[in-house]
């Protein structure tokens, strides 16, 4: 702001000035301009602030609150000073809120997501670029994995680096559109530990129903890495999620311009939605809803028990390690229970067909294992028994299968086993480590560990003990 200038040319009050300009009316002249000059300034500077609604608006609150007796009125400098502060804070606020617009959001555990509304250009084939152009002129870049685990960096090598970056329509000339979309473009990527089904479901198919849901079809799918194999495995979901065909974005050379396009995908805990998050609500329960419909999944409910026949039980069969080897003997017990028996093995390829067979069940059976990720299939309200073998694995048990389950509204069992129903007495003394201090065992890192407790183990179910189980669950099902 403006504060009262000195005398021109030099001049003080006292100066002696020309006596035939007249010593008095000089100084007179002098006065008058003076003030002319601050009340200039003081519109000035008025005239700069109406240009900005908001700071007018600071302004007034800022008199409104002052404490002036309401029958006077501030000097105009007290004021001016006084606001000064208030605008400083106002100038640093902007600043952080120009900070919060930035393209991208880095802060979240699992995953990297820039959401951008504006000028969007898309450019793939060996590229990889999403181009924006920024009216306001700010430079932004940013590499992004769009991959949901960017925690694990063993996996994260594997996802290619999309590249982010802001232009500047005064400096930089933009490719020009080959396609304009009317719809919003989702950029991810289908690599990464695909082909497993707990990570198909966990770190894609999820994170994709999240990201997409609001969209209800209307987004274009753009994919990184692409593996065909995968989009046709998963083809019934991925139709759903998008009206369009997937772009393949690695080999696709054209320029896409939307309006709204979002890289990477947005991703909460393993096989979890938090729906405080979820700008719509959305529920681990409305997932598994839109997998029946996906794959036209006919029972919402478990249909066992009181509708004339026995409830179905799954048995999940394994073909490699983790097995249950004395299903013979197992399976007369759950019929002397009450249930109908069904064992079926998950297919690699064919999804929709073991998705049909966990769905007509209302009680799945398995060791732990990534094949427990069908009990997304399962109705609402089925029940859940997880068998977990010799391992030490209560943490990751209850974590990826056993708080999902229930945020499904799944009812959930576990059934540990003890020493004599696991394989490993068959190779190890029962003084080895291997059952006495598990501890040690890990701490000889993920292969050793793994190789001892989830591919040589097996499970041999005590059939007195595990009936009990079974008759926990039938009472589940009748409540």
């Amino acid at each position: 702001m403006c504060t009262t200038p000195p005398p021109p040319f030099g001049f003080t009050r006292s100066s002696r000035l020309p006596e035939k300009m007249g010593k008095k009316l000089r100084w007179s002249e002098f006065r008058s301009f003076a003030i002319g000059f601050i009340v200039g300034c003081l519109l000035v500077s008025m005239t700069y602030l109406s240009m900005f609604k908001n700071d007018m608006d600071l302004l007034s609150n800022f008199l409104k609150s002052s404490a002036w007796p309401s029958s006077a009125a501030a000097p105009a400098n007290q004021s001016l000073a006084l606001l000064l502060p208030k605008l400083s804070e106002r100038t640093s606020l902007m600043a952080v809120e120009r900070k919060r617009r930035a393209l991208c959001d880095l802060s979240a555990y699992r995953t990297d997501v820039c959401d951008i509304h504006g000028d969007v250009r898309i450019v793939g084939e060996g590229s990889s670029t999403v181009l924006v152009v920024s009216p306001s002129g700010e430079n932004q870049s940013f590499e992004i994995k769009p991959y949901a685990r960017k925690a694990d960096h063993v996996v994260v090598r594997r996802v290619p680096t999309v590249h982010v970056h802001s232009l500047t329509p005064h400096r930089d000339a933009p490719p020009p559109c080959v396609v304009t979309h009317d719809v919003p473009g989702v950029v991810f990527a289908t690599t990464g530990y695909c082909g497993n089904i707990f990570h198909d479901i966990s770190d894609l198919l999820l994170p994709l129903f999240q990201t997409t849901r609001r969209f209800r079809g209307r987004v274009q799918l753009l994919a990184v890495k692409n593996e065909t194999w995968w989009l046709y495995k998963y083809r019934h979901i991925i139709a759903k999620l998008s009206d369009f065909p997937v772009i393949n974005y690695d080999y696709d050379d054209r320029v896409h311009c939307f309006r709204h396009a979002i890289v990477g995908l947005r991703a909460d805990n393993d096989l979890t939605i938090d729906a405080s998050k979820s700008a719509e609500g959305v529920t681990m329960v409305d997932f598994v809803a839109f997998l029946r419909t996906a794959y036209s999944l006919p029972h919402a409910r478990p249909s066992g028990g009181g509708s004339g026949r026995r409830p179905r039980l799954l048995f999940i069969s394994r073909g490699g390690s983790r097995r249950f080897v004395n299903l013979d003997e197992v399976v007369p017990v759950a019929e002397e229970v009450g249930f109908e028996v069904v064992i079926a093995e998950p297919s690699f390829m064919d999804v929709a067909a073991f998705a049909e067979t966990v769905n007509s069940c209302d009680v799945m059976v398995g060791v732990h294992g990534a094949g427990l990720t069908n009990m997304v299939f399962l109705p609402t309200g089925a029940v859940l028994i997880q068998v977990l073998p010799l391992a030490k694995l209560d943490w990751i048990a209850a974590n990826y299968y056993a708080k999902p389950a229930m945020g499904m509204q799944l009812k959930y069992l576990q059934y540990d086993i003890l020493e004599e129903e696991s394989t490993l007495i068959d190779h190890y003394p029962r003084d080895h480590a291997v059952f006495k201090d598990p501890d040690a065992i890990h701490k000889q890192g993920w292969q050793t560990m793994g190789q001892i407790y989830l591919v040589e183990q097996n499970v041999r179910l005590r059939k007195d003990r595990f009936r009990g189980v079974l008759e926990q669950a039938r009472e589940l099902l009748e409540q």
